[in-house]
């Protein structure tokens, strides 16, 4: 995210017309798929991602996205997830 993320980007995450770049896209699509379905990840989806990262480049994205899901899902198993937003 070269620009850094901003408000307006976060809440356009599920719509159509965001303000992502095809670089921005295609990570944050990768990071759900590892969460939500990782057997999708086919040879035409790592196509995909080569057109936009290098090897080293995807190897850290995936570290770093399964160090997320890992982190959340051992929170939820241990039962340390906020029970209440304070916002």
């Amino acid at each position: 995210m070269e620009n850094g993320l901003t408000e307006e980007k976060i809440a356009g995450l599920d719509s159509e017309d965001n303000a992502f770049s095809e670089r921005e896209a295609v990570a944050i699509d990768f990071a759900e798929r590892l969460a939500t379905n990782h057997h999708s990840i086919d040879d035409a989806f790592f196509e995909r991602l080569r057109g936009q990262f290098s090897e080293p480049e995807i190897l850290e994205l995936g570290m770093m996205a399964g160090q997320y899901i890992g982190f959340g899902r051992l929170l939820a198993v241990l039962d340390l997830t906020p029970r209440y937003c304070p916002v």
